[in-house]
Protein backbone atom coordinates (compact mmCIF):
# COMPACT_ATOMS: atom_id res chain seq x y z
CA UNK A 1 0.00 0.00 0.00
CA UNK A 2 0.75 3.23 -0.09
CA UNK A 3 0.27 7.08 -0.11
CA UNK A 4 -0.50 9.47 -2.86
CA UNK A 5 0.89 12.83 -2.83
CA UNK A 6 0.12 16.02 -5.38
CA UNK A 7 2.00 19.22 -5.01
CA UNK A 8 0.97 22.35 -6.92
CA UNK A 9 -0.72 19.79 -9.74
CA UNK A 10 -2.08 21.81 -12.70
CA UNK A 11 -3.12 20.57 -15.90
CA UNK A 12 -4.24 23.03 -18.82
CA UNK A 13 -5.64 21.62 -22.43
CA UNK A 14 -4.15 22.86 -25.50
CA UNK A 15 -7.40 25.12 -26.28
CA UNK A 16 -6.87 27.01 -22.62
CA UNK A 17 -8.99 25.13 -20.63
CA UNK A 18 -7.82 24.36 -17.03
CA UNK A 19 -8.46 21.62 -15.57
CA UNK A 20 -6.92 21.42 -12.71
CA UNK A 21 -5.31 24.50 -10.83
CA UNK A 22 -2.73 24.21 -8.25
CA UNK A 23 -4.01 21.51 -6.34
CA UNK A 24 -2.27 20.56 -3.13
CA UNK A 25 -3.24 17.07 -1.49
CA UNK A 26 -2.16 14.20 0.45
CA UNK A 27 -3.69 10.85 0.60
CA UNK A 28 -1.99 9.05 3.70
CA UNK A 29 -1.64 5.42 3.28
CA UNK A 30 -4.25 3.36 4.03
CA UNK A 31 -7.35 6.31 4.00
CA UNK A 32 -10.23 6.22 1.89
CA UNK A 33 -10.65 9.70 0.32
CA UNK A 34 -13.57 10.53 -1.64
CA UNK A 35 -13.58 13.43 -4.62
CA UNK A 36 -16.83 15.43 -5.33
CA UNK A 37 -18.10 18.31 -7.18
CA UNK A 38 -20.58 19.84 -9.59
CA UNK A 39 -20.20 18.33 -13.18
CA UNK A 40 -16.77 19.72 -14.80
CA UNK A 41 -15.15 20.50 -10.84
CA UNK A 42 -12.54 18.81 -12.03
CA UNK A 43 -12.80 15.54 -9.75
CA UNK A 44 -12.84 13.10 -12.23
CA UNK A 45 -9.73 15.08 -14.20
CA UNK A 46 -8.28 14.48 -10.84
CA UNK A 47 -8.34 10.91 -10.30
CA UNK A 48 -7.64 10.22 -14.34
CA UNK A 49 -4.32 12.69 -13.49
CA UNK A 50 -3.47 10.20 -10.94
CA UNK A 51 -3.57 7.46 -12.73
CA UNK A 52 -1.77 8.63 -15.55
CA UNK A 53 -4.46 8.52 -18.34
CA UNK A 54 -3.98 12.62 -18.01
CA UNK A 55 -0.17 14.38 -18.33
CA UNK A 56 -0.03 17.36 -15.59
CA UNK A 57 1.43 20.38 -17.10
CA UNK A 58 2.79 21.91 -14.09
CA UNK A 59 3.69 20.19 -10.21
CA UNK A 60 4.52 16.94 -8.86
CA UNK A 61 2.91 13.34 -7.96
CA UNK A 62 4.11 11.10 -5.97
CA UNK A 63 2.77 7.50 -5.27
CA UNK A 64 4.65 5.96 -2.40
CA UNK A 65 8.48 6.65 -2.75
CA UNK A 66 8.31 7.07 -6.47
CA UNK A 67 7.05 10.35 -8.46
CA UNK A 68 4.95 9.09 -11.41
CA UNK A 69 4.84 12.89 -12.89
CA UNK A 70 6.24 15.71 -12.94
CA UNK A 71 7.74 18.69 -15.20
CA UNK A 72 9.91 15.65 -17.39
CA UNK A 73 8.68 12.43 -16.09
CA UNK A 74 4.58 10.62 -16.62
CA UNK A 75 4.53 6.95 -15.94
CA UNK A 76 2.65 4.95 -18.02
CA UNK A 77 -0.97 3.92 -15.79
CA UNK A 78 0.25 0.66 -16.16
CA UNK A 79 3.39 1.14 -14.46
CA UNK A 80 1.80 2.77 -11.58
CA UNK A 81 0.86 -0.36 -9.40
CA UNK A 82 -3.23 1.42 -9.36
CA UNK A 83 -5.93 -0.97 -9.47
CA UNK A 84 -8.82 0.89 -11.18
CA UNK A 85 -12.95 0.29 -11.24
CA UNK A 86 -14.80 2.36 -13.57
CA UNK A 87 -18.63 3.13 -13.18
CA UNK A 88 -19.12 0.40 -16.19
CA UNK A 89 -17.64 -3.02 -15.37
CA UNK A 90 -16.13 -3.60 -18.67
CA UNK A 91 -16.43 -7.52 -17.57
CA UNK A 92 -15.66 -9.43 -21.18
CA UNK A 93 -18.47 -11.56 -21.79
CA UNK A 94 -16.42 -14.19 -24.07
CA UNK A 95 -14.24 -15.41 -20.85
CA UNK A 96 -15.66 -16.78 -17.90
CA UNK A 97 -14.92 -15.16 -14.16
CA UNK A 98 -11.63 -16.58 -13.70
CA UNK A 99 -10.31 -15.71 -16.48
CA UNK A 100 -11.84 -12.18 -16.62
CA UNK A 101 -9.99 -11.36 -12.97
CA UNK A 102 -6.42 -12.96 -14.16
CA UNK A 103 -5.98 -10.92 -16.74
CA UNK A 104 -3.97 -8.35 -15.30
CA UNK A 105 -1.91 -11.17 -13.94
CA UNK A 106 -1.45 -12.72 -17.93
CA UNK A 107 -0.23 -9.48 -18.96
CA UNK A 108 2.93 -8.85 -16.41
CA UNK A 109 3.35 -12.70 -17.52
CA UNK A 110 2.80 -14.62 -13.60
CA UNK A 111 2.85 -18.04 -14.06
CA UNK A 112 0.09 -19.94 -14.50
CA UNK A 113 0.05 -21.99 -11.35
CA UNK A 114 0.23 -18.63 -9.19
CA UNK A 115 -2.31 -16.85 -11.38
CA UNK A 116 -4.58 -19.69 -10.38
CA UNK A 117 -3.71 -19.29 -6.39
CA UNK A 118 -3.98 -15.29 -6.40
CA UNK A 119 -7.51 -15.70 -8.67
CA UNK A 120 -8.67 -17.94 -6.15
CA UNK A 121 -7.74 -15.81 -3.08
CA UNK A 122 -9.51 -12.92 -4.50
CA UNK A 123 -12.47 -13.78 -5.41
CA UNK A 124 -12.88 -15.19 -1.93
CA UNK A 125 -12.39 -11.99 -0.71
CA UNK A 126 -15.07 -10.51 -2.94
CA UNK A 127 -17.34 -12.49 -2.40
CA UNK A 128 -17.03 -14.81 -5.57
CA UNK A 129 -15.96 -18.31 -4.41
CA UNK A 130 -17.13 -20.65 -6.88
CA UNK A 131 -17.97 -18.47 -9.48
CA UNK A 132 -14.45 -19.08 -11.95
CA UNK A 133 -16.35 -21.06 -14.29
CA UNK A 134 -19.41 -18.56 -14.61
CA UNK A 135 -20.18 -17.15 -17.52
CA UNK A 136 -20.65 -13.06 -16.97
CA UNK A 137 -23.94 -12.63 -18.47
CA UNK A 138 -25.39 -15.25 -16.07
CA UNK A 139 -24.47 -12.91 -13.26
CA UNK A 140 -26.17 -9.67 -11.62
CA UNK A 141 -24.91 -6.02 -12.23
CA UNK A 142 -23.52 -6.57 -8.51
CA UNK A 143 -22.04 -9.77 -8.93
CA UNK A 144 -19.93 -8.01 -12.24
CA UNK A 145 -19.04 -5.52 -10.42
CA UNK A 146 -16.97 -7.90 -7.79
CA UNK A 147 -15.56 -9.40 -10.81
CA UNK A 148 -14.38 -5.43 -11.70
CA UNK A 149 -13.36 -5.14 -8.12
CA UNK A 150 -11.78 -7.92 -7.81
CA UNK A 151 -9.96 -8.17 -11.60
CA UNK A 152 -8.32 -4.19 -9.90
CA UNK A 153 -7.29 -6.41 -6.62
CA UNK A 154 -5.60 -8.92 -8.02
CA UNK A 155 -2.32 -7.52 -8.83
CA UNK A 156 -1.71 -6.18 -5.25
CA UNK A 157 -2.42 -2.67 -6.34
CA UNK A 158 -0.59 0.38 -3.91
CA UNK A 159 -3.76 2.05 -4.49
CA UNK A 160 -7.49 1.34 -5.70
CA UNK A 161 -8.71 4.14 -7.95
CA UNK A 162 -12.94 4.26 -7.70
CA UNK A 163 -14.35 5.89 -10.98
CA UNK A 164 -18.02 6.36 -9.75
CA UNK A 165 -17.77 2.73 -9.44
CA UNK A 166 -21.25 2.12 -7.86
CA UNK A 167 -23.40 4.66 -9.60
CA UNK A 168 -24.27 2.02 -12.04
CA UNK A 169 -26.29 -0.10 -9.88
CA UNK A 170 -29.88 0.12 -8.39
CA UNK A 171 -29.87 0.29 -4.57
CA UNK A 172 -30.44 -1.06 -2.19
CA UNK A 173 -27.59 -3.73 -3.68
CA UNK A 174 -25.95 -0.14 -4.01
CA UNK A 175 -26.05 0.54 -0.63
CA UNK A 176 -24.89 -3.18 0.15
CA UNK A 177 -21.75 -2.48 -1.90
CA UNK A 178 -21.08 0.08 -0.12
CA UNK A 179 -20.46 -1.68 3.56
CA UNK A 180 -18.95 -4.40 1.85
CA UNK A 181 -16.30 -2.03 -0.50
CA UNK A 182 -15.47 0.10 3.18
CA UNK A 183 -15.48 -3.43 5.26
CA UNK A 184 -13.06 -4.82 2.44
CA UNK A 185 -10.47 -2.01 1.74
CA UNK A 186 -10.13 -1.39 5.54
CA UNK A 187 -9.77 -5.02 6.31
CA UNK A 188 -6.70 -4.84 4.06
CA UNK A 189 -5.56 -1.87 4.41
CA UNK A 190 -5.86 -0.35 1.10
CA UNK A 191 -5.29 3.48 0.30
CA UNK A 192 -8.56 4.47 -1.74
CA UNK A 193 -9.56 7.55 -3.80
CA UNK A 194 -13.11 7.28 -5.01
CA UNK A 195 -15.02 9.67 -7.80
CA UNK A 196 -18.46 9.76 -6.84
CA UNK A 197 -21.43 12.39 -7.54
CA UNK A 198 -23.74 10.84 -4.71
CA UNK A 199 -22.76 13.28 -2.13
CA UNK A 200 -23.98 10.75 0.92
CA UNK A 201 -21.93 8.24 -0.42
CA UNK A 202 -19.03 10.32 -0.33
CA UNK A 203 -20.00 10.95 3.33
CA UNK A 204 -20.46 7.42 4.28
CA UNK A 205 -17.24 5.76 3.13
CA UNK A 206 -14.60 8.48 3.28
CA UNK A 207 -12.01 9.33 5.85
CA UNK A 208 -11.91 12.88 4.29
CA UNK A 209 -14.14 14.45 1.89
CA UNK A 210 -12.33 16.83 -1.06
CA UNK A 211 -14.63 19.29 -2.76
CA UNK A 212 -13.50 20.45 -5.82
CA UNK A 213 -15.19 23.52 -7.94
CA UNK A 214 -13.60 24.93 -11.77
CA UNK A 215 -10.69 22.79 -11.07
CA UNK A 216 -9.54 23.52 -7.42
CA UNK A 217 -9.99 22.23 -4.56
CA UNK A 218 -12.78 24.15 -2.38
CA UNK A 219 -12.02 22.27 1.12
CA UNK A 220 -10.72 18.67 2.60
CA UNK A 221 -12.53 17.67 5.96
CA UNK A 222 -13.79 14.68 7.62
CA UNK A 223 -17.20 13.56 7.65
CA UNK A 224 -18.61 15.42 10.28
CA UNK A 225 -16.45 18.64 10.10
CA UNK A 226 -17.67 19.18 6.28
CA UNK A 227 -21.35 19.29 7.42
CA UNK A 228 -21.14 20.88 10.51
CA UNK A 229 -18.66 23.58 8.87
CA UNK A 230 -18.71 23.95 5.79
CA UNK A 231 -15.84 26.35 4.19
CA UNK A 232 -17.70 29.00 2.11
CA UNK A 233 -21.55 29.11 1.44
CA UNK A 234 -21.01 27.45 -2.01
CA UNK A 235 -19.84 24.53 -0.36
CA UNK A 236 -22.58 24.57 1.76
CA UNK A 237 -25.14 24.64 -0.79
CA UNK A 238 -23.42 21.63 -2.60
CA UNK A 239 -22.63 19.51 0.33
CA UNK A 240 -25.72 19.90 2.93
CA UNK A 241 -28.61 21.62 0.25
CA UNK A 242 -28.31 24.97 2.41
CA UNK A 243 -30.26 27.96 1.82
CA UNK A 244 -28.28 31.06 0.92
CA UNK A 245 -29.51 34.50 2.05
CA UNK A 246 -27.49 37.44 0.88
CA UNK A 247 -27.50 40.63 3.68
CA UNK A 248 -25.54 42.70 6.27
CA UNK A 249 -24.56 41.86 9.62
CA UNK A 250 -25.36 44.89 12.21
CA UNK A 251 -25.99 45.91 15.38
CA UNK A 252 -29.04 43.12 15.95
CA UNK A 253 -27.55 40.64 14.35
CA UNK A 254 -27.74 39.31 10.04
CA UNK A 255 -30.50 40.45 7.94
CA UNK A 256 -31.22 39.66 4.58
CA UNK A 257 -31.29 42.41 1.38
CA UNK A 258 -34.98 42.44 0.21
CA UNK A 259 -36.24 39.03 2.17
CA UNK A 260 -37.59 38.84 5.74
CA UNK A 261 -34.92 36.95 7.26
CA UNK A 262 -33.49 37.92 10.29
CA UNK A 263 -31.35 35.94 12.96
CA UNK A 264 -29.52 37.27 15.65
CA UNK A 265 -25.60 37.55 16.78
CA UNK A 266 -25.95 34.12 18.89
CA UNK A 267 -28.00 32.30 16.03
CA UNK A 268 -24.26 33.07 13.44
CA UNK A 269 -22.06 30.16 13.57
CA UNK A 270 -18.67 32.36 11.95
CA UNK A 271 -16.71 35.16 13.19
CA UNK A 272 -18.11 38.94 11.96
CA UNK A 273 -18.01 42.42 12.28
CA UNK A 274 -20.56 45.25 12.76
CA UNK A 275 -21.00 46.52 8.60
CA UNK A 276 -20.08 43.21 7.11
CA UNK A 277 -22.01 42.01 4.14
CA UNK A 278 -21.76 38.33 3.31
CA UNK A 279 -24.18 35.15 3.15
CA UNK A 280 -26.09 33.64 5.20
CA UNK A 281 -26.20 29.86 4.80
CA UNK A 282 -29.05 27.82 6.43
CA UNK A 283 -28.72 23.69 7.05
CA UNK A 284 -31.84 21.81 6.59
CA UNK A 285 -31.54 20.69 9.85
CA UNK A 286 -31.28 23.71 11.30
CA UNK A 287 -34.54 25.52 10.39
CA UNK A 288 -37.92 24.54 12.35
CA UNK A 289 -41.27 24.95 10.82
CA UNK A 290 -44.32 25.50 13.19
CA UNK A 291 -47.95 25.31 11.85
CA UNK A 292 -49.56 28.90 11.72
CA UNK A 293 -52.54 30.35 10.14
CA UNK A 294 -51.02 33.05 9.68
CA UNK A 295 -46.95 31.65 9.18
CA UNK A 296 -45.19 33.98 6.50
CA UNK A 297 -43.64 30.41 4.45
CA UNK A 298 -46.01 27.55 2.85
CA UNK A 299 -44.67 24.35 1.86
CA UNK A 300 -44.52 23.17 -1.47
CA UNK A 301 -42.72 19.65 -0.88
CA UNK A 302 -43.36 17.37 1.60
CA UNK A 303 -41.58 14.04 1.47
CA UNK A 304 -40.85 11.09 3.98
CA UNK A 305 -37.67 10.16 5.36
CA UNK A 306 -36.22 7.29 7.70
CA UNK A 307 -33.99 9.92 9.64
CA UNK A 308 -36.54 13.04 9.05
CA UNK A 309 -39.15 14.46 6.77
CA UNK A 310 -37.46 16.35 3.64
CA UNK A 311 -39.48 19.47 3.81
CA UNK A 312 -39.52 22.51 1.14
CA UNK A 313 -40.91 25.99 2.11
CA UNK A 314 -42.05 29.10 0.31
CA UNK A 315 -40.77 31.81 2.28
CA UNK A 316 -41.18 35.23 0.16
CA UNK A 317 -39.81 33.48 -2.78
CA UNK A 318 -36.99 31.76 -1.69
CA UNK A 319 -37.00 27.97 -1.57
CA UNK A 320 -35.82 26.92 1.80
CA UNK A 321 -34.96 23.21 2.13
CA UNK A 322 -35.97 21.85 5.85
CA UNK A 323 -35.63 18.51 7.83
CA UNK A 324 -38.16 17.68 10.40
CA UNK A 325 -38.91 15.10 12.56
CA UNK A 326 -42.85 14.27 13.71
CA UNK A 327 -45.34 15.05 11.98
CA UNK A 328 -44.71 15.25 8.15
CA UNK A 329 -45.89 19.01 7.43
CA UNK A 330 -48.91 18.60 4.57
CA UNK A 331 -48.41 20.44 0.81
CA UNK A 332 -50.22 23.58 1.21
CA UNK A 333 -49.68 24.13 5.03
CA UNK A 334 -48.76 27.35 6.17
CA UNK A 335 -45.58 27.73 8.28
CA UNK A 336 -43.68 29.87 10.77
CA UNK A 337 -40.29 29.46 9.58
CA UNK A 338 -37.24 29.27 12.71
CA UNK A 339 -33.48 29.52 12.24
CA UNK A 340 -31.63 28.22 15.34
CA UNK A 341 -28.19 28.25 13.59
CA UNK A 342 -26.24 29.29 10.79
CA UNK A 343 -23.24 30.06 9.28
CA UNK A 344 -21.82 33.93 7.92
CA UNK A 345 -19.61 34.04 5.24
CA UNK A 346 -18.25 37.73 4.66
CA UNK A 347 -18.07 38.81 1.09
CA UNK A 348 -14.67 40.49 1.66
CA UNK A 349 -12.64 37.59 3.14
CA UNK A 350 -14.20 34.31 3.78
CA UNK A 351 -13.98 32.16 6.87
CA UNK A 352 -11.58 29.49 6.84
CA UNK A 353 -11.49 26.90 9.21
CA UNK A 354 -9.22 24.27 9.90
CA UNK A 355 -8.78 21.62 7.54
CA UNK A 356 -10.12 23.91 4.81
CA UNK A 357 -8.44 25.12 1.46
CA UNK A 358 -9.07 28.16 -0.46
Amino acid sequence: MASVDLHSVGLTYPDGTVGLDAIDLRIADGEFVALVGPSGSGKTTLLRTIAGFLAPTTGLIRIGESVVANATTNVAPERRHLGMVFQQHAVWPHWNVARNIAYPLKLTKVSRAEREERVAAVMQLVGLEGFGTRNPTTLSGGQRQRVALARALVGNPQVLLLDEALSALDEPLRDALRLELQSLTRSIGLTVVHVTHDRDEALALADRVVVLDQGSIQQIASPPELVSYPASASVARFMADATLFEGVVHAAGFTASNHPCAVGHDVLGTRFRFGEEGTLAVLPEDVRLDADIDGAAEVTSSLFGRSGNDVIVDWAGVRVRCRVTGRRPLVGERMTVTIHRALFYPTASLAVREGAVR
